[in-house]
């Protein structure tokens, strides 16, 4: 919220109590202020700053199902090579992909990067817990799409060219800036929920991994890529033994019939996500 108060969720032994002040490695003192929701809003001393304290105290925050602490490996690993802007709790995982030496020849043979901003909240990880998706609400995530990425966005366009999306971050964030039909220069936060139905402006292919089931993000692939196909290559994965989530392997999507063609309805049948055995992996 600035430099001396956030949000955070937290681990402790005994349950937290507003007004509380808890010692953050050997010099911090945080005082619990309020609760909302799964967050709880904590307050530094005047005299102390948050940036200093996650550079102290912090780690790399590998997400909880690896069963590991963070090493040194994971701190240059974690990140993609071409992140610039502070903000997100976690790795937008399909650029894990790409290195420095992928990437210089992949210009090489046309293809034009242009880069947008999404900070991953930690709301893009909790999993969608109600049966009407109507219902449920994404936490909001700072997005910045620029002049020059809208440019070059719109000269691909006109030039019969695909915007390949590397990651749901930037579907997220491109689409975000495309609410009103044409993408234009965009900041601040967004809580877009993609799901079945959806119709896109601006994305027309998609690299994303594999993601947790239940989530919020393997719904907007399925809304991009078709509900039935996406669960196919999931099956195809398994079988296949193909790593999932964060350290795994990527697919390329691209859209299904329904997302170009006019068959574009609502389509809420996510309401059956517990029967679908796939989901359980």
């Amino acid at each position: 919220m600035n430099d001396h108060c956030f949000w955070a969720q937290t681990k402790a032994r005994k349950k937290l109590k507003i007004g509380e002040t808890v010692t953050v490695g050997e010099k911090f003192q945080v005082t619990i202020r309020a609760r909302q929701r799964e967050f709880f809003v904590l307050d530094l001393n005047e005299n102390q700053n948050l940036r200093e304290m996650i550079e102290i105290c912090g780690h790399v925050p590998l997400p909880p199902y690896i069963k590991r602490a963070a090493d040194e490996f994971d701190l240059k690993r974690y990140q993609c090579v071409y992140a610039k802007r502070d903000g997100s709790v976690a790795a937008p995982t399909a650029g894990l992909h790409f290195s420095s030496k992928l990437m210089q020849e992949i210009s090489e043979t046309g293809v034009e990067f242009a880069y947008v901003t999404l900070h991953v909240g930690a709301g893009t990880f909790a999993p969608v817990r109600s049966l009407d998706l109507k219902e449920h609400k994404l936490h909001s995530e700072r997005y910045f799409v620029s002049d020059s990425a809208v440019e070059a966005v719109k000269k691909a366009q006109k030039r019969g060219s695909r915007i390949v999306a590397v990651g749901t971050t930037v579907m997220r964030a491109l689409e975000s800036a495309s609410r009103t039909g044409k993408i234009q220069t965009s900041s601040g936060e967004t809580d877009l929920f993609i799901t079945p139905g959806f119709k896109f402006q601006t994305v027309n292919a998609l690299i994303t991994n594999f993601h947790l089931p239940r989530s919020s993000l393997i719904m907007l692939v399925s809304a991009f890529g078709g509900k039935n196909r996406i669960l196919e290559a999931y099956r195809f994965a398994i079988d296949q033994g193909f790593r999932f989530y964060s350290y795994g392997d990527a697919m390329f999507v691209e859209p299904s019939q329904e997302v170009y063609g006019k068959r574009n309805l609502p389509d809420l049948s996510w309401t059956a996500m517990p029967e679908e055995p796939i989901l359980d992996i």
